[in-house]
């Protein structure tokens, strides 16, 4: 079973994670990009989840990560890079991003459910899940898979996300 401090500690730094991508997309696309008011509308969800989760956090005496302040250059970089390359590279950042999300919150809340003894943190992580899908169809939907180097930039993405929360669980 894996510690629920851990658990909540990685989300939230994903969480923080996601808005340093989607504040580094929108500086560099602004409103006159493709997309850019899908990225804006989920960059708003994503500041939900932050902010619930940093409540969490509160409540429960949980410590952030000690790499937020790496987080939040590498999240900001990697947004402004994807989108300097075009619309269809930040929504293959997205895509690549909220499958490895999806991957991740899906083993979190197996886990929960086998033990049963935090419903309110499964309960979170569920409706976000289902906001990361959303995320991840509507950047498909936009062109993500016609990226340049899809399989090569979706393939690096994910790979970054796996060590991030790997990382994040332990420091």
């Amino acid at each position: 079973m894996t510690d629920r401090s851990s658990m909540i500690r990685v989300d939230q730094a994903g969480e923080y994670g996601a808005t340093r991508i989607y504040a580094g997309q929108i500086a560099v696309m602004g409103d006159r990009a493709p997309h850019s008011a899908k990225v804006r509308g989920m960059a708003e969800q994503e500041a939900a989840h932050l902010a619930r989760f940093n409540a969490l956090m509160a409540r429960r005496g949980t410590r952030p990560t000690a790499l937020q302040p790496v987080w939040s250059v590498a999240g900001y970089a990697l947004g402004a890079a994807t989108a300097l390359i075009g619309p269809e590279a930040a929504m293959a950042c997205t895509a690549a991003v909220e499958e490895e999300i999806d991957r991740h919150y899906s083993r979190q809340l197996d886990d929960l459910a086998a033990s049963g003894d935090d419903p309110e943190l499964a309960g979170m992580i569920e409706e976000f899940r289902e906001d990361e899908r959303a995320h991840r169809d509507a950047a498909l939907a936009a062109g993500a898979e016609r990226a340049p180097a899809y399989p090569l930039l979706h393939a690096a993405i994910r790979l970054g996300c796996r060590a991030a929360i790997r990382l994040s669980e332990r420091i």
